[in-house]
């Protein structure tokens, strides 16, 4: 089965927030899909970046770049298969955030994942840890996952 086919995709409104720094007239744009991902203890997986990429060191919800000729429900499923092993069965979009830091304007789409398949592993080597979700707040994330924290925190918790 083709990993595109595999993402279910509940249509709902998306809650849309903007986090702005100073931004540069040159920037790179970037759209990017993040997941958070559920298992059924209400757990939340999140990973570590590695130390020599952007924002490296951090915790995120796991996730990259939509490509050009992908929709964000088949970067998601993509994105989650490459990084963690898991094969995404249910989706559904959770927030979105555009956030400018000194260097490139990104737009995240967050999505919640509640059903899934595989035992997720840090394929990359990177660190990862199903946290409940008042523990969120004891990692250190990049800025523009805060709200989403506050948001996951202010449903779940």
């Amino acid at each position: 089965m083709d990993h595109r086919s595999v993402a279910r995709v509940r249509d709902n409104q998306c809650g849309i927030s903007h986090v702005t720094q100073s931004v540069t007239a040159a920037i790179k744009r970037v759209h990017v899909v993040a997941g958070i991902v559920r298992d059924t203890r209400g757990h939340i997986l999140i990973s570590r970046r590695h130390e020599h990429l952007h924002q490296g060191g951090l915790w995120e919800f796991p996730g990259g770049k939509v490509e050009a000729d992908e929709s964000v429900g088949e970067a998601l499923a993509r994105e989650l298969l490459e990084e963690l092993a898991v094969t995404v069965l249910v989706a559904e979009p959770f927030r979105q955030i555009r956030h400018d830091y000194p260097d490139k304007s990104v737009l995240l789409d967050f999505w919640l994942v509640s059903e899934f398949s595989g035992d997720a592993r840090g394929v990359e080597g990177q660190p990862i840890e199903w946290v409940s979700v008042a523990a969120l707040r004891d990692y250190e994330f990049p800025a523009a996952n805060v709200p989403i924290v506050d948001a996951l925190i202010e449903r779940f918790a």
